[in-house]
Formats: C-alpha cells, sequence, structure tokens
C-alpha cells in the first residue's frame, strides 16, 4: 500500500504480548497471578495529521479504516473495535486529541493466548498519551485499556492482560494481587531451562466463547457464599472449607469453577516461593497440577492442548507443561531443559501433526519489558 510505503512516522511504540506463568482466570476474581511481557509483540507507528478530528489506521496484513473523534462507535470488525474502544475512553478523560494516522503491525499470533489484545489496547493508549502528551499515568492506561475491552469487544476481562503489557520488567514475572494492585517483580531464572510455547492452531474467540459463562459460574458461587459470609467479596477470599459447608446449595458446575480457583490462588503463592528460591521441581508440579484444574474443574482445555501436556510427561528434560490464555485453544507453555528442547520441539510437531493433522507452531520466550517508545 502506497500509504504504508511513504509514512513518516513520529512516534514509534513496542506492545508486547504476555504469558501468565500460572493463575489462570483468577484475576476477574480478585485473585493472584504470575505474568510476565514476551518480547513478541506489536509495533505503532503513529503521527498526527494536521486534522482536528480525522484518524485513519492501517494493519498490515488486514483492511484499513478510518473514522472521526467526533463520531466514535463500535464496528462491526473485531479488531477495530480494540482501536475504537480504546479512543472511546481516552475521550471520556481529555479533550486533547486531535486527527492522527497510525500503521500497525504484529507478529503476535492471534487467539493463541498470548494476549495480543491487551498489546493492541495498550499500545495504542500509551502512543495517543505520548503523541498528544495526555499526561495519563501508566495504572490510568491500563484502567482504560480494560475498560475498552468491556464495553467494545464485550470480553469481561480481568486486569492482568494490560498490567502485564504495560508494567513488566525484563527477566521477571510479576506477582500481582488483581484486588489492591499491589505487585512486585520477581526474577524469573530458570537456568538450565527455556521456556518453550506451544501454539495448537486451534482459534478461540473469547468475546462469543465460554469465558464470559466461567465468569458468571464463578459470580453464582461467589452470591450463594456470601449469604452464610456476607462479609465475602470475592474468590479470592473464600476457603476449601466455606466451599464445603455451601456445597450442598452449588450446581456441581458451579462447585466445580469455584474450587478451581481457590486452589489456582494457592498455587500462585506457591509458584511466586518456589521461583524465589529456585525449587525448579516445584514450579514443573505446579504447572502440572493447573493444567489439570484447567481441564477437569473449570473445563476451559481441549483435547490439543491436553495431548500436549499429556506427551510432555514422557520426558525427564520437561518440568512442567500447562494450557495458557482464556482456553479452548491456544498455547501450551512448556519448560524445557535446554540439552533436550531442540529434539523435544521436532518430537512434538511430528506427534501433533500425526495426530490432528494440524502443524503446531513452536517458539521459545523470554520476559521482557513492557509497552514502551522504540
Amino acid at each position: 500500500m502506497k500509504f504504508i510505503e511513504n509514512f513518516q512516522p513520529q512516534l514509534t511504540i513496542a506492545s508486547p504480548g504476555r504469558i501468565n506463568l500460572i493463575g489462570e482466570h483468577t484475576d476477574y476474581n480478585l485473585g493472584y497471578v504470575l505474568p510476565t511481557a514476551i518480547a513478541n509483540k506489536i509495533v505503532f507507528k503513529l503521527a498526527k495529521n494536521n486534522s482536528k478530528s480525522q484518524c485513519n489506521v492501517y494493519s498490515v496484513g488486514y483492511e484499513g479504516f478510518s473514522f472521526d473523534l467526533n463520531a466514535v462507535c463500535k464496528s462491526a470488525s473485531e479488531w477495530e473495535n480494540y482501536v475504537l474502544g480504546v479512543l472511546s475512553e481516552i475521550l471520556k478523560l481529555t479533550n486533547k486529541v486531535e486527527g492522527f494516522d497510525c500503521i500497525i503491525e504484529s507478529n503476535l499470533p492471534l487467539g493463541a493466548g498470548l494476549s495480543s489484545s491487551a498489546a493492541m489496547e495498550c499500545g495504542m493508549a500509551f502512543g495517543l498519551n505520548e503523541l498528544f502528551d495526555l499526561g495519563l499515568s501508566k495504572n490510568t492506561i491500563v484502567a482504560l485499556s480494560q475498560r475498552a475491552e468491556h464495553n467494545y469487544v464485550g470480553t469481561q476481562c480481568g486486569i492482568m492482560d494490560q498490567f502485564a503489557s504495560v508494567m513488566s520488567k525484563e527477566g521477571h514475572v510479576i506477582l500481582l494481587d488483581c484486588k489492591s494492585l499491589d505487585y512486585r517483580h520477581i526474577p524469573l531464572d530458570l537456568q538450565p531451562y527455556k521456556i518453550i510455547m506451544m501454539n495448537t492452531k486451534v482459534s478461540h474467540n473469547l468475546a462469543t466463547s465460554a469465558y464470559n459463562t466461567r465468569k458468571r459460574e464463578c459470580e453464582e458461587g461467589l452470591t450463594i457464599i456470601k449469604t452464610k459470609w456476607p462479609k465475602i467479596n470475592s474468590l479470592r477470599d473464600v476457603t476449601l472449607d466455606m466451599i464445603e459447608d455451601a456445597k450442598d446449595k452449588l450446581t456441581q458446575t458451579v462447585y466445580n469453577r469455584c474450587c478451581y480457583i481457590i486452589n489456582e490462588n494457592n498455587r500462585v503463592l506457591e509458584m511466586a516461593k518456589a521461583l524465589s528460591e529456585k525449587k525448579l521441581k516445584t514450579v514443573g508440579k505446579l504447572l502440572y497440577e493447573a493444567h489439570k484444574g484447567l481441564s477437569e474443574r473449570y473445563e476451559v482445555s481441549c483435547v490439543e492442548s491436553d495431548f500436549l501436556v499429556d506427551f510432555s510427561k514422557n520426558y525427564d528434560g520437561v518440568l512442567g507443561a500447562r494450557q495458557v490464555g482464556g482456553g479452548f485453544g491456544g498455547c501450551v507453555l512448556h519448560i524445557v531443559h535446554e540439552n533436550i528442547a531442540t529434539k523435544y520441539k521436532q518430537d512434538c510437531i511430528e506427534a501433533y501433526k500425526k495426530k490432528f493433522n494440524l502443524d503446531l507452531e513452536v517458539f521459545e520466550v523470554k520476559p521482557t519489558g513492557g509497552t514502551h517508545i522504540i
């Protein structure tokens, strides 16, 4: 496209995807998570275009679109809503944004559980904040990006993805309390192991999938538990004893969902301790336990993810594995000893192709810093 070839950006922003080592679906239950940004990212090239309100956004590999700041509204195209949602939220906070042009390029696989959505939202918000000197704090960028996903995309996500995309520190994971937003960075030293991601190529759409259903099931359980413990405000404050006491009032499904969340919160805290003490066998054990919970209690896994996790158990050099992201496909995280990493990746590719006739996408990730100016 001629516009892309001739475009002269005033500002270039990199916004990373993220992995969550452990703590899946706990964020919207105000629990604990342990994410970090990764090198796979979305790049935004931005420039003012000297108009008052005309905006033009082009994404390499997608059709471009234009809109007027005075008439921002939802689009029938999902990816456009990540941009439009951010603009809608920013315009509620400031009138300093004017016309701009933006080119977006990504090496983040969509639907892989690496939070390309949060990278899109946070990168756009961060870029506009810098381009127009809006004075928004990082915490404000995180919060408005989450609201954009709620209000324009329709996914009732927690705060983790946006927080990790903006706040990550190279070589660390973030132990984040999603209730208070207190956090601390913990060194992620897994040597001599590597983090290997395997994209099942099974896609999911969180806005229309069972993601929001899981959230409602957790809320149903909480409502029932609150009848006896009215001061409880989230599942993060519920104990297993409380769940057992309320079991006869819960459906089996809701009981399973609540049990998973409580156990997963405990696993996050155990994982943070294990990483601090470099107890790598414990790290692997917790990953396998987390996947079992996701598959059997929370029921957000799929046969492809289960296959890869089960396959990993045949190798002494694999510490642990689990599905990451919202579920129903996407990526499976493996922690693999460097001495067997090459052979293990090839064995997985061949076994997956034989089983499902799908080409497994395999890549290594390392913890990196959050959204920034290039």
